[in-house]
């Protein structure tokens, strides 16, 4: 039987096909070669199962479900396709860096004492230009307890970690801690990363290794208010739990930026709608010339 591969990339895909080429070449360019990338296809009714299986890269492994689970439960069902002993889950509108598997993997190979790597990244627009650059990890560059973790967390009032894309976690400590939580769909990536960190400690890179995008009809512009209120409900609960060590002064701290974190998040949505908006207006301007 061929070796497992070192990493496995797992994007989970629904009605994916405008981006999603674009990001399954993200993954195929890095200099670290020694990957699997898995695409599960949620029942798309579009031509995402299609572009996923145009490659032709032995490295590709395609699925697709029967039917359409809900994304929480269709990101699990990516992670259990999953073989190698480290992971990371990348939506399938967002980029990679051609180094980042590189300049994460190694760190992990290296320190078995980690359980979390995560890297900066961009948030982009639709047309992948840079709206906002080196986003995130503010405070958290270096090696990191889970205790400072969740305190820096809470007094962020937002999620300074990141998305998926910009993390990289050990299976095994995946499903030791029961995976994404289905209950917690808005704040299920930083729900997992503070989970993982009972198992090892928090490595911040520097470095920008992924891409966010920031559409006009994603999933995060159109639940901007829940996600709002899931961040709050979720920096509350990490105020209860003990091993955590988050104090009351975190916690109020905490709060009072949480409307800051959310108007962040409204901006970046308005600048994406803006410049959807004057691709359109000059699109329809060259088409009348």
């Amino acid at each position: 039987m061929p070796a497992l591969p070192s990493v496995s990339v797992c994007i989970p895909v629904y009605r994916g096909e405008e981006f999603l080429a674009e990001t399954i070449r993200s993954v195929l360019d890095q200099t670290y070669r020694d990957f699997e990338l898995v695409v599960l296809d949620n029942a798309s009714p579009d031509g995402s199962g299609q572009i996923a299986r145009s490659f032709g890269d032995p490295r590709i492994r395609v699925a697709t479900n029967a039917t359409t689970l809900p994304q929480p439960e269709n990101w699990r069902a990516a992670i259990r396709l999953c073989r190698a002993p480290l992971i990371k889950l990348v939506c399938a509108d967002d980029l990679l860096h051609p180094r980042c598997l590189e300049y994460q993997v190694g760190p992990m190979e290296a320190d078995p004492g980690l359980a979390v790597v995560a890297a900066r990244r961009h948030m982009i627009d639709e047309r992948s230009r840079v709206l906002v650059p080196r986003r995130g990890l503010t405070g958290l560059i270096g090696v990191r307890s889970s205790v400072e973790v969740a305190r820096h967390v809470v007094r962020s009032g937002a999620n300074p970690i990141g998305e998926p894309g910009g993390v990289l976690f050990r299976r095994a400590h995946y499903f030791a801690v029961g995976g994404w939580r289905p209950d917690h769909r808005f704040v299920m990536d930083l729900d997992l990363w503070i989970r993982l960190l009972q198992y090892g400690e928090f490595l911040g890179l520097p470095e920008t290794l992924a891409a966010f995008r920031i559409g006009r009809d994603s999933l995060s512009a159109d639940n901007e208010a829940t996600i709002y209120a899931q961040q709050k409900a979720y920096i509350d609960e990490l105020g209860t739990t003990p091993h955590l060590q988050v104090r009351a002064a975190d916690l109020l701290i905490g709060r009072m930026r949480a409307p800051l974190g959310r108007a962040r998040r409204r901006a970046l949505f308005r600048m994406s709608r803006s410049s959807a908006r004057r691709d359109e207006r000059l699109e329809h301007a060259t088409a009348g010339t």
